[in-house]
């Protein structure tokens, strides 16, 4: 399977293949049509303590992305609800709505299902 990122306020494309929002909160000032999103994981998000603390400081990034981790191992519903999701997908993009394209609940996802 291939995982590729890609911000909600980006058009959809045919090559996203499935698309998984997989942050916490929905995406300001987008709506769900436009946002074509095929699935909203809210439980593989980072916790609300955890996305406050870090804050998209990327002085913060490393920890945050340890933090994650920690989170995630401890959450295993999610990682199969994600598996599931995403089973006989060629292409699964994750989906997100921060500004920050390098630090992000995403992008430290998608570094963490890729080991």
């Amino acid at each position: 399977m291939n995982l590729k990122l890609k911000r909600a306020y980006e058009p959809a494309e045919a090559t996203d293949g499935k698309r998984i929002l997989v942050d916490r909160l929905w995406p300001r000032g987008i709506s769900k049509q436009k946002a074509k999103i095929d699935l909203w994981l809210k439980d593989i998000a980072p916790s609300t303590d955890l996305r406050k603390w870090f804050a998209h400081d990327p002085a913060k990034w490393a920890e945050f992305q340890k933090r994650y981790r920690g989170e995630l191992k401890k959450n295993p519903q999610a990682l199969e609800d994600f598996k599931a999701a995403s089973k006989g997908a060629k292409t699964v993009t994750l989906v997100y709505g921060a500004k920050d394209e390098l630090h992000n609940d995403a992008v430290a996802l998608k570094n963490f299902l890729e080991r």
